[in-house]
């Protein structure tokens, strides 16, 4: 049994797919930049290498013997890997199969071409890729979801095309590493903008390589991408990776093999902590263990200019490149606080000292903020401060002045921020759609999910301010706690299992949605009677939960015709909300539901790390019985990739095996309900501050080993 997974281990499906059917483009990182590979046997987009950009560019489209590859209706393979994404399509006498990659250390994309013949005479077969770049180099930070473009201008090298931007600050260097006939396009370039929905970016021109082939015979040659802000950098890129296309698809594989057990070793280079090693005889918990941490993994980022050193951006490769969204970041933040602290303490330094009320996350080109404010930031940034404490036992981050006061201080006022949005009520009132789930219209104003957070809130600083020796700090906000639990609890429609949305005229809207059943569920459920607590999980067994994934909104409320984006509607999910799902039903008291229910939501791991949201069975087709991931074009506008993954990984630790770290208290472990699923189940080598410890299934806790990843 591998107890440490490597690029097979994390290989998605293989899909098989024609043109523009339902599947969103898979993305590659070197955590330098990263790149889109699209539909097409070589094509490519979004070839982002901060601080260049190129909006979704897409080049290196593909003719074989003059013709669109695309246009032939054969069917195109994808196979996905951590390390590279293979594709392959056959085609009347010849197939064709390629290996891209982002090449390890550099600012490029290599991808490896290879033809065979598989007729009975020898031919020559020409391969044209037609080339494109929008590249650019904004000074400020990239604000909207689509990253900056640039008209760029071509000029002929050998073998390859070199384009800039108007200022000569971004380059892209694009060609193959063998004899090619190039060619500028010789279009003109458009007096004005495109339309959306006719153009994009003008096609600077095209590399043509033929290969001869006898009967049976295989032949090869491969395409680079480079970028960089300066024509040298771009070029010397170029000719690095050109030299050695097949050998940077093979360092890729070692590369993020590396990676991958780094992240579980004590004491290693890539990372400031490591994760536990879980040993289960459970293979979805351990596929779904596994799959959080890849998605976590997966959003680092380490750039020449990052402000912060290293951050961890939230989605890719489509949309807020080079963005870390707070709430998304708070959803992995056990997966942080372990794999790396240090990181997460930058990160977190670099909040404090913001104003949070202001926007939803930050830049890591300029660390300015971006986008408006999300109503989850107090629950988030308490969250994070709070797992960063108890993972880390770093109680002198609490005595640090980051914004002008220390930590502490900022926790106090995060805890209490509730009471100025109050309205005529005792609960906050936290406007708009906007401001909450987006698409869900009926989701307003005082909502039970952030209410039942602000107790968690108020309880979880007052934990803290105690185990510091403010006791009356502590009772103060405890009592505040008390009081606001129970007018939460009044949000609860009886009988029924959801709860309602208060609205400013008094009005109460039920709202059927999981994210009330997550948040209520795991801040407050020992608040809840025993009745509300059945009657919730009922309520999400009977209309939220697939066998696959889940129904973020019931397809029974009356604002599930609102709108198609299947993040947070009835035809799918945001990738985290299964996760907390799952514990919220175990600390509802339900953990054979959450037992019940792993295999089905562990074959949704099936096609790369979470994406954006995933769509129910009953609205598009499972692939391989896992649940589709959503694709970026409109209305669904999803990414591929999305970087709360860390909830899988939060759900093994903190409640199948029941870790809570109490700050300020010596560390023991409640028995979780793993030994339910699996009694022989371990959590090897968990870091709580400088001790290593072993939990098992009974709730044992030992002294750390460190084990073999076999």
């Amino acid at each position: 049994m591998r107890l440490i997974p490597t690029v097979d281990d994390l290989a998605a499906d293989t899909v098989t797919h024609h043109y523009d059917d339902m599947i969103a483009p898979s993305g590659l990182t070197n955590f330098l930049g990263t790149a889109r590979v699209d539909h097409d046997l070589t094509a490519i987009s979004a070839v982002t290498f901060p601080p260049v950009s190129q909006g979704l560019t897409r080049t290196a489209a593909c003719f074989v013997d003059g013709r669109l590859v695309e246009s032939y209706g054969a069917p195109i393979t994808h196979e996905w890997r951590p390390d590279r994404v293979r594709r392959s399509v056959s085609l009347p006498g010849l197939d064709l199969t390629t290996t891209t990659v982002c090449a390890p250390g550099e600012t490029a994309v290599a991808i490896d071409v290879s033809a065979t013949n598989t007729g009975d005479t020898a031919r020559t077969v020409p391969i044209t890729l037609t080339l494109a770049a929008g590249a650019a180099h904004a000074e400020d930070a990239w604000l909207d979801a689509v990253t900056p473009e640039e008209r760029n201008r071509a000029a002929l090298g050998d073998a390859r095309l070199t384009f800039t931007n108007r200022a000569g600050t971004a380059w892209s260097v694009q060609g193959v590493d063998t004899a090619a006939e190039v060619r500028l396009s010789g279009i003109a370039p458009m007096a004005g903008e495109h339309e959306v929905g006719i153009g994009g970016i003008e096609r600077g021109g095209e590399v043509t390589v033929r290969l001869d082939l006898a009967p049976g015979a295989t032949a090869r040659f491969g395409y680079v991408h480079a970028v960089a802000a300066t024509e040298d950098a771009a070029h010397a890129a170029f000719d690095r990776v050109a030299a050695a296309v097949p050998s940077t698809v093979d360092s890729a594989e070692s590369f993020w093999d590396r990676q991958l057990a780094a992240a579980f070793e004590p004491g290693n280079t890539e990372f400031s902590g490591h994760l536990p090693v879980l040993e289960t005889s459970s293979d979805a918990l351990r596929r779904l263990y596994w799959w959080g941490a890849l998605g976590v993994i997966w959003f680092r980022r380490d750039f020449a200019g990052n402000v912060l050193g290293r951050s961890y951006d939230t989605l890719m490769p489509n949309y807020w490149a080079t963005t870390t969204f707070i709430w998304d970041y708070s959803l992995s933040s056990i997966t942080h606080a372990l794999l790396d602290p240090e990181a997460m303490k930058a990160q977190l330094r670099h909040w404090i000292a913001s104003d949070i009320h202001t926007h939803f996350g930050t830049s890591s080109l300029t660390g300015g903020p971006v986008g408006r404010w999300y109503s989850v930031n107090d629950y988030a940034m308490t969250r994070l401060v709070h797992d960063y404490l108890r993972f880390t036992r770093d109680t002198g981050f609490l005595d640090e002045t980051t914004g002008g006061r220390p930590v502490r201080e900022h926790l106090r006022d995060w805890a209490l921020a509730w009471q100025s949005l109050r309205g005529t009520g005792p609960l906050a009132d936290y406007g708009e759609i906007d401001n909450l789930l987006e698409c869900v219209s009926s989701y307003t104003h005082e909502v039970a999910s952030l209410n039942a957070a602000n107790v968690w809130n108020l309880r979880t600083v007052a934990e803290i301010l105690a185990a510091q020796g403010d006791t009356d700090g502590a009772a103060a906000l405890t009592a505040e706690a008390d009081a606001l639990v129970k007018a939460v609890a009044d949000l609860y429609v009886p009988g029924r299992g959801h709860f309602a949305a208060r609205q400013p005229d008094g009005t109460r809207v039920p709202v059927r949605h999981v994210y009330d059943f997550s948040v209520v569920g795991t801040t407050i459920a020992a608040d809840l009677d025993a009745a509300t607590r059945r009657e919730m999980v009922e309520f999400y067994r009977r209309e939220l939960q697939t066998e696959a994934w889940l129904r973020s909104l019931s397809p029974w409320d009356s604002d599930a015709s609102f709108s198609p984006r299947p993040d947070h509607q009835w035809n799918g999910a945001y990738p985290a909300w299964p996760a907390d799902a799952a514990r919220s039903l175990i600390a509802l008291g339900a953990p054979e539901v959450a037992i019940d229910w792993l295999p089905g939501l562990a074959r949704s791991a099936n096609q790369g790390p979470p994406g954006q949201a995933h769509f129910t069975e009953e609205a598009v087709p499972a692939v391989n019985g896992g649940a589709r991931k959503a694709p970026p074009q409109l209305p669904y506008i999803i990414d591929w990739a999305c970087s709360s993954a860390g909830a899988y990984v939060a759900l093994v630790i903190e409640s199948f095996f029941g870790v809570d770290p109490k700050p300020g208290a010596e560390f023991s472990a409640a028995r979780g309900c793993i030994a339910d699923l699996d009694p022989d189940a371990v959590l090897r080598g968990l870091r709580i501050g400088d001790r290593l410890v072993d939990i098992h299934a009974d709730g044992t806790v030992a002294d750390g080993t460190v084990t073999d990843a076999v």
